[in-house]
């Protein structure tokens, strides 16, 4: 005896059948047609059945077998929907009817339409190729869409005087085809890929006039029914809501069935109209899912009819989910791009347990190069979309950098720094909205950008032709503007600057910055990361904003004020050098520890005095690593034809780290 009697005309039909199997219910799964039986993988507890049954047949089948019926079929027959209801009254049997959801993009994904005249005229203002099984009598409506002679494909009887009114109006050769029915699901699917349609157009002729075998070939071909006569409207549950209440009604899923979705995250390329720049893999993989995750953008570039939707992107959200729902096979969490490009993967690797799948996509940096004919290998890859990047910095020293953008406003802002730090001969590629039919590709120097209006989601490319390939320290000093504010000599400035050690994306305090020249250096080397240059001299403060800009450095912010007070609101850094304390030594020593316990500090010190303090500062509290360094250098100055050597006053380079352990 039967449990559950299931009509599974539908993918959600075939979702519910292999349910049922996983929970041990014993269950008769029943498809119109013999391919829609194929899809149902018998065995176990579930027994599967093909062929039509009239409604007297299904009151007797009903009859003999206590159980519940779920009809999961087309919502577009709406006959087999009127017989399984009313055989289920006359037989008072449970009846759940099984919705699908509809598509994101607010379109069903049948449209209906009252006559040929409103099919056409629907039709005017689409795009792609059009298969009509309407019949002769009904061609001369369509020829009010546009270029009907090229976009239609009708089929016809093949009758001699069908096919002369055919050519009379228009409509001949390959776009002609004379065939008489019945038609299987498998040729009818064959005949869309062939003509590369994207319409049906149909009536709702019921299983006699092989409808079914339509519905099932448009959501095998990926094409959209237009259909002429109106929908029946329905109340019912939906594929979730379904399986929710077969859990309750006869428990969960029997031990050994897997307790999570085999689960790929799945690259979409650039999405647009039915994922363009999907891998053959991509589209493989989300065409066997039974479940689709991602934002509403993804979703919407991927084929879904007959899958379960989740409109989400958060890694935490994603993962309880899919914890909560076992019964789902197989899911596709769809991301942008390419997976090891700027996307969620890494976090949603982290919380998805198991073996997690990951198929590539094509990134917004290789497609955007394609458009530009430009080669990539010797791109600088960076993002501001959430974050903050040196694109300044990154522009002088490469030759071409890409950079996804965040907000509207990046082009303009960036285009003005690049006219304001002396970088007007740059050439500025911006993209926005790749593959979409509102793509828009500009190119022009930064001038040309300063009122630009985009999208937030844009990718910048800029190239420079002249970039700086200056791979060590040593600004001359008397490339820095000096005025009268005292400067770290070039010499003692690169020791110091070695011994900090530096990293790409070092957070670095420059203490008493003076005129600017070790900032300026720090900021040049830490291209990803950023400087603060404190200093309380006004004079010196004009003469750091005039280098700041001479040198292009971006990621160099000046705060003006006596340290330690200044330091306070700070981020905490990584990195501190200490040109001038003016006294506060200590003072400032144990505010940085208190930022970072591990921070590398450098001091410099003229005097025996500032000498003799910072050993105190540095072995009283906790530094390790202590290091001493007396620079004494001499440079060489002309007089007449000779050369001599003038000596400059020794500076001592005190170094360590934090993390020492101190004993008293």
């Amino acid at each position: 005896m039967y449990k559950v009697l299931l009509f599974a005309g539908t993918a959600e039909g075939r979702k519910i059948a292999e349910y049922l199997k996983e929970l041990g219910v014993p269950a008769l799964a029943s498809a119109a047609t013999e391919y829609g039986r194929s899809l149902l993988e018998k065995g176990g507890s579930l027994s599967v059945s093909g062929g039509r049954m009239d409604e007297g047949e299904m009151e007797r089948l009903f009859a003999g077998e206590d159980a519940l019926v779920i009809d999961a079929t087309h919502p577009y027959a709406s006959a087999v929907t009127e017989n399984i209801r009313s055989a289920c009254e006359k037989t008072g049997r449970t009846y759940l009817r099984v919705l699908r959801s509809s598509t994101l993009t607010g379109e069903e994904a049948a449209v209906y339409v009252d006559s040929p005249e409103a099919a056409a005229e629907y039709l005017a203002g689409t795009e792609g190729n059009i298969f009509l099984t309407t019949g002769s009598k009904e061609l001369p409506a369509f020829r009010a869409v546009p270029d009907y002679e090229n976009r239609i494909f009708a089929r016809v009887l093949p009758l001699p005087e069908v096919v002369k009114s055919c050519a009379e109006l228009g409509f001949q050769g390959k776009h002609l085809i004379c065939m008489q029915g019945p038609f299987s699901q498998e040729l009818n699917a064959a005949m869309l890929r062939q003509t590369k349609a994207r319409y049906l157009v149909t009536k709702d002729t019921g299983a006699a006039g092989g409808f079914p075998e339509k519905v099932s070939a448009a959501e095998a071909a990926g094409c959209r029914l237009v259909i002429i006569g109106r929908p029946l409207r329905e109340e019912g549950m939906s594929l979730e809501e379904c399986l929710e209440y077969l859990k309750e009604k006869f428990g969960k899923p029997r031990k050994g069935i897997r307790p999570f979705p085999e689960t790929a995250l799945v690259g979409i390329g650039m999405g647009g109209r039915e994922g363009a720049t999907m891998t053959e893999e991509a589209r493989a993989f989300c065409r066997s899912a039974d479940l689709l995750i991602g934002a509403g953008r993804m979703l919407e570039s991927v084929p879904h009819e007959g899958k379960t939707l989740l409109k989400e992107y958060r890694p935490g959200e994603i993962a309880a989910y899919l914890r909560e729902h076992p019964e789902f096979h197989r899911a596709a969490v769809l991301l942008s791009g390419d997976v090891g490009f700027y996307s969620g993967a890494k976090k949603l690797l982290e919380v998805l347990p198991g073996e997690i799948r990951l198929i590539p996509g094509i990134s917004s940096l290789v497609y955007f190069c394609s458009r530009l004919k430009l080669s990539w290998e010797d791109v600088k890859i960076t993002s501001r979309h959430g974050r903050e990047s040196n694109l300044i910095g990154l522009i002088r020293k490469y030759p071409r950098v890409f950079s996804l953008l965040g907000k509207p406003e990046d082009v303009r802002e960036l285009c003005g720094k690049l006219m304001e730090y002396g970088m007007p001969d740059v050439t500025v590629h911006v993209g926005e909205r790749f593959t979409y039919p509102e793509e828009k590709i500009r190119s022009g120097r930064p001038e040309e950008f300063l009122e630009y209006e985009g999208d937030s989601l844009a990718a910048l490319l800029v190239e420079n032709p002249r970039p700086d390939k200056t791979v060590t320290h040593g600004i001359p000093d008397g490339e820095f503007l000096r005025d009268k504010v005292p400067m770290t000599k070039e010499e003692v400035r690169e020791v110091s600057l070695s011994k900090l050690r530096l990293q790409e994306d070092s957070l670095i305090y420059d203490v008493g910055a003076g005129s600017g020249s070790v900032s300026v250096e720090m900021a040049r080397m830490a291209l990803e990361g950023h400087v603060w240059a404190v200093e309380k001299n006004p004079a010196a403060v004009e003469l750091l904003k005039k280098n700041k800009k001479k040198f292009q450095a971006d990621n160099l912010t000046i705060v003006e004020g006596p340290a330690p007070e200044a330091l306070k609101d700070l981020p905490a850094p990584t990195h501190a050098f200490i040109g001038g304390s003016s006294g506060n030594l200590r003072e400032i020593a144990e505010l940085l520890l208190e930022k970072n316990p591990s921070l590398r500090m450098v001091v410099n010190a003229i005097t025996l005095e500032t000498l003799g303090e910072a050993l105190k500062v540095m072995g009283e509290l906790p530094f390790t690593d202590v290091d001493i360094v007396s620079v004494t250098a001499a440079k060489s100055r002309e007089l007449g034809r000779y050369h001599m050597m003038m000596g400059q006053n020794p500076v001592y380079i005190i170094s360590g780290t934090g993390g020492g352990i101190h004993e008293a």
